[in-house]
């Protein structure tokens, strides 16, 4: 099973305040940890929202937001993708997590869709369609 470890962002990290040395040092040793273990596939930290932009669509319509964005708790500051058995397994990865931010912070954890989730709607030209992308992206 995949899931995304997502950082929910706080003022500190909307405001661009950088993690001190020791933060770094141990998120550094807990994604050593994860890769050792063959549950990380990825991870990044991310700007501010006020370097963002969000696309918003309605129909055939587009319209383009500048960031920042208000509402800090609905941001995410940075993310993981893992590979884990079960969602018990992520949880566990995530409690042994150094807190991310200083002070109170979150980390929300998501199943990605796996193609047996979209049923029948899932034609095998699609199944095929998407295994040869994932083949190209070395997944």
């Amino acid at each position: 099973m995949r899931v995304m470890v997502m950082v929910r962002a706080t003022a500190d990290s909307e405001a661009g305040v950088m993690p001190s040395t020791d933060l770094l040092e141990a998120m550094g040793k807990f994604n050593e940890e994860l890769v050792n273990a063959g549950v990380m596939l990825a991870g990044e930290g991310l700007q501010p929202s006020a370097r963002g932009v969000r696309v918003a669509f309605d129909g055939a319509q587009r319209q383009v937001i500048d960031g920042p964005f208000a509402e800090t708790r609905e941001l995410v500051a940075g993310f993981w993708l893992w590979q884990v058995r079960s969602l018990d397994e992520a949880i566990e990865w995530a409690k042994r997590c150094p807190n991310p931010m200083p002070g109170p912070s979150e980390l929300e954890i998501r199943p990605l869709f796996e193609a047996e989730d979209f049923g029948a709607e899932f034609t095998p030209e699609l199944r095929a369609q998407e295994e040869r992308l994932r083949e190209r992206l070395g997944n």
